[in-house]
């Protein structure tokens, strides 16, 4: 099967030909917002995953999508035009990758309104929250093919005059989780700016082809050089943790992803917590060692590799920007011999923080590390990656001129047809503003049954709950 009708597809986790790495690759020259540019090493990582058919992230099913209940008196025009002011904003949202073959490249094509869509909901006061998570769900499953221009879309959904559900989606190729957020706050700012007659009061934004620039020019730099020292050492004789899959590859057809969404208590929420602050680490740290604990229990090993997405937004102007920036890390934590989860904990924090210290983008990693994920790509066992979600742009309860934004977050709605994941799994946990903790489990349906997926959260649950303190 090709990648794009004309070229030969790669097969998983392998680098296309064309990509080049660490190092080797030239600086990119000044450019213009009508000019070609280069890939970022993070869609070269999408390239390195595409299976070369549309359940790849190239396909019309990897997409973001986020969603707020919105209070206040909400001006369907305005918000057309605030739309519009954010597409020309931010040159990602109207920005196409060209896969020909031996010039794969991208370009950013003129600004255009999205699209949105407006749909009344049921006015029953008590069902809202439940029509809500629906509306965001069947938004979810909905392609946004990568050639739209803009690859932004919107759709408002309206219970009232003064009460309404907005959900935005974007293709992943360019716009991350973080990214979405950003888009939202600026989409506020200048909806209320617009309403008020005046200008927007958002802070310089720089476009994502400076960011590729940057990212080659530095590529060399002796940060870099000592960064792809420490994993080639670290990551030595080492390989990703795989989870078994239910189906092997050579029985699978490709059949959308799914999404497992689940809660935990906010008695297990504040125990993570105290925990993370007796051992002088993050929550997340905490949460990561007893998932280490579960791999390591279930296949009696004496060390795992659990891989975890970053934000990647190094340098510090990238956090105002949208773009695809996200990073995926290996931690590599030595299970046998640990004295207790208090032991466990500390080695994971260590890992932690000796990889973000060392973090580059996954491609050039595994040019030092290239069998990093050989066990993952075997026919019965996949990557399943886990991260805490992350954003400073979250709006809980912000009021921005006459209207409020909530950001739904505590979704409990899983779904058989979702936003796309190009193989294996992804675990995403967050700590929910009213309380516990929420989650969601990603998984390829052809790879995973529902109840394999729902099985591995309750022995998560589990797991967490045995180690921590009553």
């Amino acid at each position: 099967m090709t990648r794009d009708g004309r070229g030969p597809a790669t097969s998983l986790w392998t680098l296309p030909d064309d990509v080049t790495t660490a190092g080797d690759h030239p600086p990119e020259p000044p450019s213009g917002p009508d000019e070609p540019f280069a890939l970022s090493r993070q869609q070269d990582f999408l390239r390195m995953v595409d299976g070369g058919n549309d359940a790849g992230p190239f396909g019309p099913r990897y997409t973001i999508v986020g969603g707020w209940r919105v209070s206040g008196p909400l001006d369907v025009e305005v918000l057309r035009a605030a739309l519009a002011d954010v597409v020309e904003r931010h040159e990602a949202l109207r920005t196409s990758i060209v896969r020909e073959p031996g010039n794969v490249h991208q370009r950013v094509r003129p600004p255009r309104p999205p699209r949105l869509d407006v749909e009344d909901l049921p006015l029953v006061p008590a069902e809202r929250e439940r029509h809500a998570e629906i509306l965001l769900n069947e938004m979810e499953s909905r392609p946004v093919p990568m050639d739209d221009n803009p690859t932004l879309r919107a759709l408002l959904g309206r219970f009232d005059a003064d009460d309404a559900v907005l959900v935005l989606a974007a293709h992943h190729t360019g716009v991350d989780g973080w990214s979405i957020q950003v888009v939202l706050r600026d989409l506020a700012l200048c909806y209320a700016a617009r309403r008020a007659g005046r200008s927007p009061e958002l802070p310089p934004v720089r476009q994502y082809r400076e960011y590729v620039r940057w990212q080659r020019a530095t590529a060399d730099t002796p940060a870099v050089a000592a960064a792809r020292a420490y994993w080639a050492e670290r990551l030595r004789g080492a390989a990703v943790t795989p989870i078994r899959m239910d189906r092997p590859r050579g029985a699978q057809r490709p059949d959308g992803t799914a999404w497992h969404r689940f809660h935990h208590d906010d008695d297990l929420r504040r125990r993570v917590q105290a925990y993370a602050t007796s051992r002088r680490c993050t929550p997340f740290m905490v949460m990561a060692a007893a998932y280490v604990r579960q791999l390591a229990d279930a296949a009696g090993l004496d060390e795992v590799v659990m891989p975890t997405f970053t934000p990647g937004r190094r340098p510090a102007w990238t956090l105002d920007m949208v773009g695809s920036f996200f990073n995926l890390l290996p931690l590599r934590v030595r299970t046998g011999g640990a004295g207790g989860f208090a032991d466990l904990v500390d080695r994971v924090r260590d890992a932690c923080l000796a990889a973000y210290r060392h973090e580059i983008p996954f491609v050039d990693l595994l040019g030092v590390a290239p069998e990093l994920m050989a066990a993952a790509a075997g026919e019965e066992h996949a990557s399943c990656v886990f991260q805490l979600v992350q954003s400073p742009y979250m709006a809980v309860g912000q009021r921005v001129g006459d209207l409020t934004y909530r950001a739904m977050r505590r979704r409990l709605r899983s779904q058989e047809h979702g936003s796309q994941i190009p193989d294996g799994a992804l675990w995403a946990v967050e700590f929910d503003a009213a309380g516990g903790i929420v989650g969601s489990v990603g998984y390829r349906r052809d790879q995973f049954r529902a109840d394999t997926v729902a099985a591995l959260v309750a022995e998560y649950r589990d797991t967490l709950d045995r180690a921590l303190p009553a």
